[in-house]
C-alpha cells in the first residue's frame, strides 16, 4: 500500500508538470503571448523568479545536502558522458572541435533549472535535490565549456576572464552563493524580507514550464535535410540511456544513497539538454 501511494504521488507530480507544459504548448500554438512570449518568460525566470527560488530554497536547506554526493554524481556522470560522446563523434562521425564541444554539452548538460526544479518540487517535495546539479553546471561546466569554445573558434575578448565574468554576473549563481552564505552562517533573515522572495520564487516553476512548452512549438530536430540526424540520435542515446545508467550506478552502488536520492540522480540524468546549450550553439561561429 505504501509503494502504491508513493507511485501515485510520483505520477501526480509528473502529471502536474506535463499539464503546465501542455498549456504552454497550446499557448504557443495559438500565439497568445505573441512572438516575444517565450523570451519574456525566460527572462522572468532567469533574472527574477529562479534566483528568488534558489535563494529561498538554499538559505533554508541543510548545507550537507547541497554539497553532498549529488554534486559528485552530477560531475562524474556529466564528464563521463561528454568524454564518451567526443570519442564516438570524433572518430566515427568525424566532427570538428567546436561541434564536438556543443554536442558533448548536449549529451552531458541537463535542464536542472527549468525541469529539474519543478520535478524536485512536485515529485519529491523539495527543490534542494536539484540544486547541487544546477550549481555544478553554473559554476564549473558552463564556464569551462565557454572557455574551450573560445579557444576552438579563436574568438577574441572573452576567454578566461569572459567566462569568469559570466559566472560572477549570473543572477542564479549570485542568488545561490547568497543562499549558501546564509545557510552556512546561520544568519536569521526576517520574514518581512523572506516572504516577498518566496512569492517571487513561486512564479519560477509555472513560468519555466510554460516557456518550455512554448519552445516545443515548431521544433523538428529530426527533420530531413537537417544534416545532423545522426548527431541528434547519438545525443538522445546518451541522454535517455547512458547518462541515467551512469547516474544510477554512482547513486546506488558507489554512494549508496536512499531511494529518493537514487531517484533524483536518475531523473536529473535523463532530463533534456539545458536550454543554454542552444544559446551557446547560436552564438558560436561555425
Amino acid at each position: 500500500m505504501g509503494n502504491l501511494s508513493a507511485m501515485l504521488g510520483v505520477l501526480s507530480g509528473f502529471t502536474a508538470i506535463w499539464v503546465v507544459i501542455l498549456v504552454g504548448y497550446i499557448a504557443g500554438r495559438l500565439n497568445i503571448f505573441g512572438p516575444e512570449g517565450r523570451y519574456v518568460l525566460n527572462r522572468l525566470t532567469f533574472l527574477v523568479a529562479s534566483p528568488a527560488l534558489l535563494f529561498h530554497t538554499i538559505a533554508r536547506a541543510d548545507i550537507s545536502v547541497i554539497f553532498g554526493p549529488q554534486v559528485f554524481i552530477a560531475a562524474i556522470s556529466a564528464f563521463t558522458v561528454m568524454t564518451l560522446y567526443v570519442l564516438i563523434a570524433r572518430f566515427a562521425l568525424k566532427r570538428r572541435s567546436a561541434e564536438l564541444t556543443v554536442g558533448a554539452l548536449s549529451a552531458g548538460q541537463v535542464n536542472a533549472n527549468n525541469l529539474g526544479i519543478p520535478i524536485a518540487i512536485f515529485v519529491l517535495g523539495d527543490a534542494t535535490y536539484s540544486v547541487p546539479v544546477l550549481l555544478f553546471q553554473l559554476a564549473i561546466l558552463q564556464p569551462l565549456s565557454l572557455m574551450l569554445l573560445d579557444v576552438q573558434t579563436q574568438r577574441v575578448g572573452s576567454g578566461v576572464l569572459g567566462a569568469l565574468k559570466g559566472v560572477a554576473t549570473n543572477p542564479m549563481t549570485l542568488a545561490s552563493l547568497a543562499g549558501v552564505l546564509v545557510a552556512t552562517t546561520g544568519v536569521s533573515i526576517p520574514e518581512t524580507v523572506m516572504n516577498p522572495i518566496e512569492i517571487l520564487g513561486g512564479a519560477a516553476v509555472p513560468a519555466m514550464l510554460m516557456a518550455f512548452g512554448i519552445s516545443l512549438v515548431g521544433s523538428k530536430p529530426l527533420q530531413h535535410g537537417s544534416g545532423r540526424r545522426i548527431d541528434v540520435m547519438l545525443v538522445l542515446t546518451f541522454k535517455l540511456i547512458v547518462h541515467p545508467l551512469i547516474a544510477w550506478f554512482l547513486a546506488a552502488v558507489v554512494f549508496q544513497l536512499d531511494s529518493a536520492g537514487i531517484f533524483m540522480a536518475v531523473i536529473l540524468g535523463v532530463l533534456p539538454t539545458a536550454q543554454n546549450v542552444q544559446t551557446t550553439d547560436l552564438v558560436t561561429p561555425w
